[in-house]
């Protein structure tokens, strides 16, 4: 086992694995950004060092050197940033280092959207209709739209998080589609690649988790429903989902194993599928790393993920197979964002003060707290409420008694939506599917406009860009250069503000 490991992240996750790590004897190295320097995770780590401004946890040189600088034998990436960087991982490896998670080459196969769909039709798992690689031309695009028929979307074969994907509903939109995806993806991503598939509308987005070791086992832990979106950004999670029974849990189980084993995968991931309304399911990705929305899994199934990670990546075989795996209860998450929760214009500033909810069956996991400031530099997520109850209308009942407890000031969260949501009855019957957001709730969300009558699109553009230029300090602004570098340094990403370009 390991005896020092460096967690190239920050805020909650940073925190979660580091308090693992110290559970199981391994001692931390945190690293942190000039605007970090008083954030929780450095205070709880071991050690700290220093990363080269704010797009240090982009910078796979530091990260490598930092690890070796300080003896860790390992280093955690968390989710986001460099997590799914194959580069990352090869750096690491030829360094001495162990990275914790899976070999680069199934990241690159998997990560790769285009080249995901064609090993999982190899692989004999199903897939939703539409290219079978990359998207050679546009001429390529509009043949394959008429063959598997509109509507369809266009995919950044580097995606993620809504970013870099279009919607065609009929042909004269497909062409404006392909030059906005390709747009996007680019200032993304670097990289403009585009696939094609067939949108399927009314369906939930369902995942699985997997574990998987270095000798052949892996097992999955049930399903997480993920259907609660706004703009292909998740708000809200569950476990089991309320679609999905014992035998459709089975098969996607089995299939989710199977696509994992077929590239030759290593430590924890997600495979995504989307459930239609014939309760057929088909492919969408694989994500590999540990998720956001992990602990609802490790709440119904008693493991601790990050564990899980740091014994795989260590040479230790599972330990179990999947007739041990026992699924109990019913779990649910929130991301709480530091947004305003009508607009959802990006609230950064200092947090007043904060109480966070408690009692039976209540777990938050977080990184702030009362005095700290919430960065315009990175994601706007604070926290991530979850309960554990028996059934899901008690976790309904725990979840709603714990956002109602949860207060933070300074900032504006997006808490009283969550609320809304969860008082919806269409929710509450577990009727409702990717669509339910912009269909049920549209007074809140696509439709809503700021006091001066602008579009929120627009106000979150001016916002971003002011912001990449000021800091808030409450009264007015403060202007402040900020000067990104580098072929993928989008301002808008780098800042992390402008909603269609952030999150996780």
């Amino acid at each position: 086992m390991f005896s020092k490991i460096l967690v190239a992240n920050r805020g909650e996750i940073s925190v979660r694995v580091i308090r693992t790590c110290r559970e199981m004897g391994i001692k931390t190295v945190a690293v942190y950004s000039e605007v970090d320097q008083a954030a929780l995770h450095v205070r709880l780590a071991d050690e700290a060092v220093k990363a080269p401004g704010v797009r240090g946890y982009l910078d796979i040189d530091f990260m490598v050197s930092a690890a070796l600088k300080t003896g860790a034998e390992a280093i955690h990436p968390g989710y986001g940033f460099l997590a799914e960087n194959p580069q990352f991982a090869v750096a690491c490896r030829e360094a001495g280092l162990v990275f914790i998670g899976p070999e680069a080459q199934a990241m690159e196969r998997m990560g790769d959207k285009a080249r995901a769909r064609e090993s999982m039709l190899a692989a004999g798992v199903p897939v939703t209709p539409g290219t079978q690689g990359v998207l050679e031309s546009e001429e390529e695009a509009f043949r394959v739209a008429r063959r598997i028929g509109f509507p369809v979307l266009v995919k950044a074969v580097a995606g993620g998080a809504g970013r870099g994907m279009r919607l065609a509903r009929q042909e004269g939109e497909l062409g404006a589609a392909l030059a906005a995806a390709r747009s996007e993806a680019l200032a993304s991503f670097g990289n403009p690649q585009l696939y094609l598939e067939k949108y399927l509308g009314g369906c939930r987005h369902i995942e699985v988790q997997i574990l998987a070791d270095n000798y052949g086992n892996a097992v999955h832990l049930g399903e997480r429903e993920c259907s609660i979106q706004r703009r292909n950004q998740k708000l809200l999670e569950e476990s089991p989902s309320p679609a999905v029974d014992v035998t459709l849990r089975e098969q996607l189980g089995r299939v989710a194993v199977t696509a994992a084993k077929a590239v030759g995968y290593q430590g924890a991931g997600t495979i995504e599928f989307l459930l239609d309304k014939n309760r057929n399911f088909h492919f969408m990705e694989m994500n590999t790393r540990i998720q956001v929305e992990h602990p609802v899994t490790e709440l119904v199934s008693g493991l601790d993920m990050v564990r899980e990670q740091i014994r795989i990546a260590a040479g230790e075989p599972l330990g179990y197979s999947q007739a041990d795996i026992r699924l109990n209860g019913w779990a649910m998450e929130c991301r709480v964002n530091a947004e305003d929760p009508v607009t959802f214009l990006p609230s950064p500033g200092e947090i007043t003060f904060c109480r966070l909810p408690g009692g039976f069956g209540v777990r938050v996991d977080t990184a702030v707290f009362g005095g700290e400031t919430v960065s315009p530099f990175y994601d706007s997520l604070i926290a991530k409420v979850l309960v554990h109850a028996g059934t899901r209308n008690q976790a309904l009942g725990r979840m709603r008694r714990a956002l109602e407890e949860f207060e933070v000031r300074g900032v504006k969260t997006t808490i009283p939506f969550h609320l809304k949501i969860l008082l919806h009855p269409d929710f509450q019957n577990g009727e409702f599917d990717t669509g339910f957001i912009a269909g049920k709730m549209t007074e809140n969300t696509d439709n809503a406009v700021s006091p001066a009558g602008m579009n929120p699109e627009v106000v979150a553009a001016i916002s971003a860009a002011l912001r990449m230029y000021g800091v808030n300090s409450g009264e007015g602004w403060v202007l402040r250069k900020i000067r990104p570098t580098g072929r993928n340094c989008s301002s808008w990403r780098l800042a992390g503000l402008y909603e269609r370009m952030g999150g996780i």
